[in-house]
């Protein structure tokens, strides 16, 4: 299996993400330069944080033109595995590869600390190490983290239990204070309806390690592995 990870201009959590999939989990990765067209011999693409292009006009609008996001909705609809780390996560709605919107937190204030998550989902191939209703100590680092979307998409997202991860206290409870950003109905992560693709604004690869604080993020990437392998030998 191989894994790559797209780096657009402003990308700044490359190196993290390729940290992990390299020297935690010891897989073979590389980096994809956003103007490259293909992406034959991968098996899961990872769009990580930071600020591509600047935030100019706002997150992710102006990486959605890249030439390798061409590929990665071929990708995509190949059932390859997508995973959008916080720009990643803005990248995948401006370009429609996940429905809503990421707009400023309800502060207006940049957000860099550790929160915390729940696990509303373990039937994707980036949860199912993690239990139901598990709690993450992941942290955030955004300006623009806030999830919208109109109500028949939350429905949707709902009904066909697309919310992977809620922002909570420690507990696991839901409330005003535990949700960082004022995203809606607590949501920091979600995935598309073949649930191959995943964006969510805190950062795993910035908790995979006992050394960072939290390792908790770590299961999310070696469900990506387990996965591909067990694909591998079908």
């Amino acid at each position: 299996m191989k894994f790559g990870v797209v780096v657009f201009p402003g990308s700044n959590c490359d190196h993290d993400a390729y940290h992990v999939i390299s020297k935690v989990i010891g897989q073979p990765v590389d980096f994809i330069w956003h103007r490259d067209t293909h992406l034959s011999g991968y098996d899961a693409v990872i769009l990580p944080g930071g600020f591509s292009y600047g935030d100019y006009l706002r997150p992710g609008a102006i990486a959605r033109f890249s030439p390798i996001m061409k590929a990665v909705k071929a990708f995509a609809a190949e059932g390859g595995l997508v995973l959008g780390i916080c720009n990643g996560f803005q990248i995948l709605c401006e370009s429609g590869l996940l429905p809503g919107a990421l707009m400023r937190n309800r502060t207006l204030k940049f957000i860099c600390t550790f929160v915390h998550i729940r696990v509303e989902a373990t039937d994707t191939p980036f949860t199912r190490m993690y239990q139901p209703g598990q709690v993450l100590k992941i942290p955030i680092a955004h300006a623009d983290g806030n999830y919208y979307c109109d109500p028949e998409t939350l429905d949707e997202l709902r009904r066909e239990n697309r919310i992977i991860f809620r922002y909570c206290d420690v507990d696991g409870n839901l409330s005003d204070e535990a949700n960082p950003n004022g995203s809606l109905d607590h949501i920091a992560g979600i995935c598309n309806r073949q649930r191959n693709v995943l964006g969510l604004m805190p950062h795993p690869e910035r908790a995979s390690e006992e050394i960072l604080g939290s390792s908790d993020g770590r299961l999310l990437f070696h469900s990506m592995a387990t996965v591909l392998a067990e694909l591998a030998r079908l």
